[in-house]
Protein backbone atom coordinates (compact mmCIF):
# COMPACT_ATOMS: atom_id res chain seq x y z
CA UNK A 1 0.00 0.00 0.00
CA UNK A 2 1.10 3.73 -0.61
CA UNK A 3 2.43 6.13 1.81
CA UNK A 4 -0.59 8.03 3.49
CA UNK A 5 1.25 10.67 5.20
CA UNK A 6 4.37 12.28 3.72
CA UNK A 7 4.99 14.98 7.05
CA UNK A 8 5.15 13.29 10.33
CA UNK A 9 5.38 15.10 13.60
CA UNK A 10 6.86 13.50 16.22
CA UNK A 11 5.90 15.13 19.55
CA UNK A 12 7.60 13.14 22.66
CA UNK A 13 6.47 13.43 26.68
CA UNK A 14 9.32 16.52 27.38
CA UNK A 15 10.56 18.31 30.72
CA UNK A 16 13.12 20.52 30.89
CA UNK A 17 16.36 19.62 29.33
CA UNK A 18 18.27 17.77 31.35
CA UNK A 19 20.91 14.92 31.64
CA UNK A 20 21.36 11.71 32.85
CA UNK A 21 19.80 8.03 32.58
CA UNK A 22 16.50 9.20 32.02
CA UNK A 23 17.31 12.00 29.64
CA UNK A 24 19.13 9.67 27.47
CA UNK A 25 16.33 7.29 27.53
CA UNK A 26 13.38 9.90 25.98
CA UNK A 27 16.24 11.23 23.87
CA UNK A 28 16.66 7.42 22.03
CA UNK A 29 13.37 6.63 22.08
CA UNK A 30 12.70 9.63 19.98
CA UNK A 31 15.16 9.30 17.89
CA UNK A 32 14.55 6.29 17.41
CA UNK A 33 11.00 6.51 16.27
CA UNK A 34 11.77 9.44 14.35
CA UNK A 35 14.58 7.62 12.26
CA UNK A 36 11.45 4.75 11.48
CA UNK A 37 9.57 7.13 10.31
CA UNK A 38 12.21 8.52 7.74
CA UNK A 39 13.02 5.07 6.76
CA UNK A 40 9.43 4.41 6.11
CA UNK A 41 9.28 7.10 3.33
CA UNK A 42 7.70 9.80 5.94
CA UNK A 43 9.61 13.77 6.29
CA UNK A 44 10.09 13.94 9.67
CA UNK A 45 9.81 17.01 12.12
CA UNK A 46 10.04 17.16 15.95
CA UNK A 47 7.64 19.63 18.14
CA UNK A 48 9.34 22.34 18.83
CA UNK A 49 9.17 21.85 22.95
CA UNK A 50 10.52 17.99 22.37
CA UNK A 51 13.37 19.03 20.09
CA UNK A 52 14.43 21.24 23.07
CA UNK A 53 13.83 18.90 25.26
CA UNK A 54 15.76 16.15 23.79
CA UNK A 55 18.83 18.16 21.86
CA UNK A 56 17.87 16.06 18.95
CA UNK A 57 19.36 18.47 15.97
CA UNK A 58 18.83 16.36 13.04
CA UNK A 59 15.77 17.05 12.64
CA UNK A 60 13.52 20.14 11.90
CA UNK A 61 11.36 21.58 14.56
CA UNK A 62 8.01 23.42 14.33
CA UNK A 63 5.74 24.74 16.75
CA UNK A 64 2.39 23.87 17.26
CA UNK A 65 0.49 26.28 15.19
CA UNK A 66 3.16 24.87 12.27
CA UNK A 67 2.27 21.32 13.09
CA UNK A 68 -1.08 22.06 12.66
CA UNK A 69 -0.86 23.71 8.97
CA UNK A 70 1.63 21.85 7.77
CA UNK A 71 2.20 18.24 9.07
CA UNK A 72 0.11 15.45 7.69
CA UNK A 73 0.13 13.31 11.12
CA UNK A 74 1.47 13.52 14.64
CA UNK A 75 2.46 10.79 16.29
CA UNK A 76 2.42 10.96 19.58
CA UNK A 77 4.92 9.47 22.14
CA UNK A 78 3.64 9.20 25.57
CA UNK A 79 1.25 8.64 28.25
CA UNK A 80 -2.27 9.57 28.05
CA UNK A 81 -1.30 13.24 29.80
CA UNK A 82 0.93 13.87 26.60
CA UNK A 83 -2.08 12.68 24.31
CA UNK A 84 -3.81 15.35 26.25
CA UNK A 85 -1.69 18.22 26.09
CA UNK A 86 -1.77 17.87 22.15
CA UNK A 87 -5.04 16.58 21.26
CA UNK A 88 -6.31 19.87 22.98
CA UNK A 89 -3.96 22.03 20.69
CA UNK A 90 -4.13 20.63 17.37
CA UNK A 91 -7.60 20.19 17.72
CA UNK A 92 -8.37 23.09 15.89
CA UNK A 93 -6.24 22.08 12.77
CA UNK A 94 -7.86 18.86 12.17
CA UNK A 95 -5.05 16.96 12.54
CA UNK A 96 -4.87 12.91 12.75
CA UNK A 97 -3.01 11.78 15.95
CA UNK A 98 -1.23 8.11 16.66
CA UNK A 99 -0.35 7.43 20.37
CA UNK A 100 3.06 5.74 20.96
CA UNK A 101 2.52 4.36 24.30
CA UNK A 102 5.38 5.17 27.01
CA UNK A 103 3.35 6.44 29.79
CA UNK A 104 1.62 3.68 32.53
CA UNK A 105 -2.27 3.37 31.37
CA UNK A 106 -2.63 4.09 28.03
CA UNK A 107 -6.20 4.32 27.16
CA UNK A 108 -5.55 7.00 24.14
CA UNK A 109 -2.08 6.05 23.38
CA UNK A 110 -2.56 2.13 22.01
CA UNK A 111 0.89 1.13 20.40
CA UNK A 112 3.02 -0.43 22.83
CA UNK A 113 6.11 0.95 23.20
CA UNK A 114 7.80 -2.27 22.73
CA UNK A 115 6.66 -2.94 19.53
CA UNK A 116 5.34 -0.26 17.40
CA UNK A 117 6.71 -0.62 14.60
CA UNK A 118 4.92 -3.37 13.06
CA UNK A 119 2.20 -1.51 13.81
CA UNK A 120 2.85 2.30 12.84
CA UNK A 121 4.07 1.03 9.65
CA UNK A 122 0.63 -0.67 8.59
CA UNK A 123 -0.89 2.58 9.66
CA UNK A 124 1.27 5.15 7.84
CA UNK A 125 0.07 3.13 4.74
CA UNK A 126 -3.87 3.37 5.41
CA UNK A 127 -4.18 0.46 7.80
CA UNK A 128 -6.09 2.19 10.66
CA UNK A 129 -8.86 3.10 11.72
CA UNK A 130 -10.79 7.21 12.33
CA UNK A 131 -11.87 7.98 16.14
CA UNK A 132 -12.75 11.29 16.71
CA UNK A 133 -13.52 12.69 20.62
CA UNK A 134 -15.39 15.75 21.60
CA UNK A 135 -13.34 18.54 23.18
CA UNK A 136 -14.96 20.77 25.78
CA UNK A 137 -14.68 24.55 26.12
CA UNK A 138 -15.00 26.47 30.13
CA UNK A 139 -15.04 29.67 31.00
CA UNK A 140 -14.90 31.19 34.35
CA UNK A 141 -16.88 34.26 35.08
CA UNK A 142 -16.71 36.70 37.65
CA UNK A 143 -18.98 39.60 38.38
CA UNK A 144 -20.01 38.72 34.31
CA UNK A 145 -16.62 39.33 32.92
CA UNK A 146 -14.68 35.86 31.91
CA UNK A 147 -11.72 35.74 33.69
CA UNK A 148 -9.72 32.69 32.50
CA UNK A 149 -10.99 29.79 29.77
CA UNK A 150 -9.33 26.44 28.20
CA UNK A 151 -10.40 23.23 26.48
CA UNK A 152 -10.21 20.02 28.37
CA UNK A 153 -11.01 16.27 26.17
CA UNK A 154 -11.34 14.60 29.85
CA UNK A 155 -12.94 17.00 32.41
CA UNK A 156 -13.37 19.82 33.88
CA UNK A 157 -13.28 19.32 37.78
CA UNK A 158 -14.47 21.87 40.64
CA UNK A 159 -13.24 21.17 43.27
CA UNK A 160 -12.77 22.21 46.99
CA UNK A 161 -9.67 23.53 48.82
CA UNK A 162 -6.84 20.89 50.00
CA UNK A 163 -7.34 22.32 53.59
CA UNK A 164 -11.22 23.04 53.10
CA UNK A 165 -14.47 21.54 54.33
CA UNK A 166 -17.03 21.00 51.16
CA UNK A 167 -18.17 23.27 48.58
CA UNK A 168 -21.50 23.94 48.07
CA UNK A 169 -22.15 24.36 44.26
CA UNK A 170 -24.97 25.61 42.11
CA UNK A 171 -25.70 23.79 39.00
CA UNK A 172 -27.78 24.31 35.89
CA UNK A 173 -28.35 22.85 33.02
CA UNK A 174 -29.36 24.98 30.10
CA UNK A 175 -30.42 27.85 32.37
CA UNK A 176 -32.44 25.50 34.52
CA UNK A 177 -31.71 24.77 37.74
CA UNK A 178 -30.41 21.35 38.85
CA UNK A 179 -29.14 21.38 42.16
CA UNK A 180 -27.28 22.98 45.02
CA UNK A 181 -24.59 20.12 45.57
CA UNK A 182 -22.70 20.48 48.80
CA UNK A 183 -19.81 18.24 48.22
CA UNK A 184 -15.67 18.28 47.82
CA UNK A 185 -16.37 19.31 44.08
CA UNK A 186 -18.24 18.05 40.70
CA UNK A 187 -16.70 16.76 37.54
CA UNK A 188 -17.85 17.22 33.68
CA UNK A 189 -16.51 14.50 31.93
CA UNK A 190 -16.19 13.68 27.93
CA UNK A 191 -16.48 10.27 26.84
CA UNK A 192 -13.23 10.04 26.93
CA UNK A 193 -12.83 11.17 30.26
CA UNK A 194 -15.21 9.06 31.42
CA UNK A 195 -12.28 6.36 32.11
CA UNK A 196 -10.48 8.85 34.55
CA UNK A 197 -11.17 10.74 37.46
CA UNK A 198 -15.38 10.39 36.65
CA UNK A 199 -14.32 6.49 36.99
CA UNK A 200 -13.17 6.72 40.20
CA UNK A 201 -15.50 8.92 41.70
CA UNK A 202 -18.43 6.71 40.61
CA UNK A 203 -19.60 8.14 37.42
CA UNK A 204 -20.66 5.29 34.01
CA UNK A 205 -18.61 4.51 31.52
CA UNK A 206 -19.50 6.36 28.11
CA UNK A 207 -18.66 5.17 24.78
CA UNK A 208 -17.04 7.37 22.42
CA UNK A 209 -19.84 7.77 19.84
CA UNK A 210 -22.01 8.78 22.32
CA UNK A 211 -22.66 12.29 22.58
CA UNK A 212 -22.91 13.19 25.85
CA UNK A 213 -21.52 13.84 29.20
CA UNK A 214 -21.16 12.63 32.43
CA UNK A 215 -22.02 15.13 35.60
CA UNK A 216 -20.29 13.52 38.44
CA UNK A 217 -20.36 14.38 42.16
CA UNK A 218 -17.38 13.85 43.79
CA UNK A 219 -17.99 13.27 47.59
CA UNK A 220 -21.67 14.26 47.92
CA UNK A 221 -22.98 15.28 51.39
CA UNK A 222 -26.04 13.78 50.10
CA UNK A 223 -25.88 10.20 48.77
CA UNK A 224 -29.08 10.66 47.00
CA UNK A 225 -26.90 13.27 44.64
CA UNK A 226 -25.91 10.81 41.98
CA UNK A 227 -23.91 10.81 38.46
CA UNK A 228 -26.19 12.06 35.47
CA UNK A 229 -25.61 11.44 32.05
CA UNK A 230 -26.61 14.90 29.92
CA UNK A 231 -26.39 15.54 25.78
CA UNK A 232 -23.79 17.36 25.36
CA UNK A 233 -24.98 20.18 23.00
CA UNK A 234 -26.06 21.42 26.28
CA UNK A 235 -24.73 24.53 28.68
CA UNK A 236 -23.68 23.51 32.13
CA UNK A 237 -23.03 26.55 34.51
CA UNK A 238 -21.78 26.03 38.23
CA UNK A 239 -21.73 28.75 40.38
CA UNK A 240 -19.57 28.52 43.65
CA UNK A 241 -21.81 29.44 46.02
CA UNK A 242 -20.07 28.71 49.65
CA UNK A 243 -16.83 27.27 50.34
CA UNK A 244 -12.71 28.05 50.52
CA UNK A 245 -10.24 27.91 48.92
CA UNK A 246 -11.95 26.34 45.56
CA UNK A 247 -10.60 25.87 41.94
CA UNK A 248 -11.02 24.49 38.68
CA UNK A 249 -9.45 22.18 36.68
CA UNK A 250 -9.37 21.49 32.44
CA UNK A 251 -7.87 17.76 32.49
CA UNK A 252 -5.69 18.38 35.26
CA UNK A 253 -3.34 20.45 32.61
CA UNK A 254 -4.47 23.73 33.34
CA UNK A 255 -6.11 25.24 36.67
CA UNK A 256 -7.32 28.20 37.94
CA UNK A 257 -8.83 29.85 41.68
CA UNK A 258 -12.30 30.49 42.59
CA UNK A 259 -14.39 32.63 44.43
CA UNK A 260 -17.73 32.78 45.91
CA UNK A 261 -19.70 33.95 42.69
CA UNK A 262 -17.68 32.60 40.42
CA UNK A 263 -19.59 30.66 37.37
CA UNK A 264 -17.85 28.09 35.42
CA UNK A 265 -19.73 27.71 32.01
CA UNK A 266 -19.05 24.33 29.98
CA UNK A 267 -20.11 23.21 26.36
CA UNK A 268 -19.21 21.94 23.59
CA UNK A 269 -16.22 23.03 21.48
CA UNK A 270 -16.54 22.75 17.71
CA UNK A 271 -13.26 21.70 17.17
CA UNK A 272 -12.92 17.46 17.72
CA UNK A 273 -10.42 15.47 18.51
CA UNK A 274 -8.94 13.30 15.45
CA UNK A 275 -7.26 9.70 17.07
CA UNK A 276 -5.93 7.22 14.31
CA UNK A 277 -5.93 2.96 15.71
CA UNK A 278 -4.37 0.02 14.33
CA UNK A 279 -7.01 -1.49 11.88
CA UNK A 280 -9.11 -3.78 14.53
CA UNK A 281 -8.97 -1.51 17.76
CA UNK A 282 -11.71 -1.62 19.69
CA UNK A 283 -13.02 0.06 22.54
CA UNK A 284 -13.93 -2.76 24.07
CA UNK A 285 -10.35 -4.24 24.32
CA UNK A 286 -9.33 -1.31 25.78
CA UNK A 287 -11.39 -1.53 28.27
CA UNK A 288 -11.25 -4.76 28.92
CA UNK A 289 -7.24 -5.10 29.28
CA UNK A 290 -6.76 -1.71 31.09
CA UNK A 291 -9.63 -2.28 33.80
CA UNK A 292 -8.47 -5.96 33.41
CA UNK A 293 -11.74 -7.44 33.24
CA UNK A 294 -12.03 -11.53 32.77
CA UNK A 295 -8.85 -11.96 35.04
CA UNK A 296 -9.04 -15.49 36.14
CA UNK A 297 -12.01 -16.22 33.73
CA UNK A 298 -11.84 -18.80 30.73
Amino acid sequence: MALQFHRVAVVGKYQDPASGPMADSTREIIADIAEFLGAQGCEVVLAERTAEATGLEQFAALDVPAIGSDCDLAVVVGGDGTMLGIGRQLARYGTPLIGINKGRLGFITDIPLDDYREPLARMLAGGYEEDHRSLMHGKVFRAGECVFEAYAMNDVVVNRGAAASMVELRVEVDGHFVANHRADGIIVATPTGSTAYALSAGGPLLHPLVPAWALVPIAPHTLSNRPIVLADPVEIAIEIVSGKDASASFDMQSLTSLQHGDRIIVRRSDFRVRFLHPTGWSYFDTLREKLHWNEGGV
